[in-house]
């Protein structure tokens, strides 16, 4: 059988963690952001860890 191709979309977006769990940086931080408060702001600034359902697919797609 041949081997299963990464993902290239989810491999862009997201990082493995040493322990193997998955990270990514959240969204809503490009533009529009007068109207955004300092501490949401600076929250979104974080990378954030996926939630298991999502971590479960995602290695699927990364390492097939």
């Amino acid at each position: 059988m041949p081997k299963q191709k990464t993902h290239k979309g989810i491999a862009k977006r997201v990082k493995t963690t040493a322990n193997g769990k998955l990270k990514h940086h959240k969204g809503f931080h490009s533009h529009i952001l007068t109207k955004k408060s300092g501490n949401r702001k600076r929250q979104l600034r974080k990378a954030k860890l996926l939630s298991k359902s999502y971590q479960k697919r995602y290695k699927k797609l990364l390492h097939g």
